[in-house]
């Protein structure tokens, strides 16, 4: 079941799933962030990794070659056409062991051709998160730093998994800045 702005002031104030937690949308002037009625809108944070095909290195997940990017620290990245970015959340996740989270971009991006991809964040993560930037479109494309990027859906089981991504170890676990494409050694 989904879970209501009442359930997610709860779970902040309690035990600080979301910090730092804004208690109710914020957009005067700017792409809203905060507490919505079943949802929080989630900021990006002024350090990105832009990509470039400068060095002319191949993207590869199992080998991922740094100088496929720039660092870029602003109050505003701007994406180059056709091209891509990672970010991090200005905000922090302990996500319970009952709860899954499903990010969705903000329509006021995806009016503009700006697709944003978080993968779910799986019960027991924590963390802050790192956040994919596509620009889908022929033009440069602004994005404005610590302001609405993505919005979180919260989902509850009605028991507790058997098995968290704390359990697990997970390779992802309580990451820090933009953190890149990671593969475990074998055995």
């Amino acid at each position: 079941m989904i879970k209501s702005d009442k359930w997610i002031r709860r779970m902040c104030l309690e035990h600080k799933m979301i910090d730092p937690f804004v208690e109710r949308q914020d957009g005067k002037g700017k792409i809203s962030y905060g507490l919505s009625s079943y949802g929080y809108d989630i900021r990006v944070a002024g350090e990105y990794k832009v990509f470039t095909n400068v060095h002319g290195v191949l993207v590869d997940p199992k080998k991922f070659d740094e100088k496929s990017f720039v660092d870029i620290k602003s109050d505003a990245c701007v994406v180059p056409p056709n091209s891509f970015a990672l970010a991090r959340s200005v905000e922090c996740f302990h996500i319970p062991r009952e709860v899954l989270a499903i990010c969705l971009g903000k329509s006021t991006y995806a009016r503009c051709g700006i697709i944003v991809n978080v993968t779910p964040l799986e019960p027991g993560w924590s963390g802050y998160l790192t956040i994919e930037i596509s620009n889908t479109t022929p033009l440069p494309a602004k994005i404005y730093s610590n302001e609405g990027i993505a919005q979180l859906l919260f989902f509850g089981g009605d028991q507790l998994c058997e098995t968290s991504y704390s359990d697990r170890h997970g390779k992802y676990m309580d990451q820090v800045g933009v953190v890149l494409p990671r593969v475990l050694s074998p055995k």
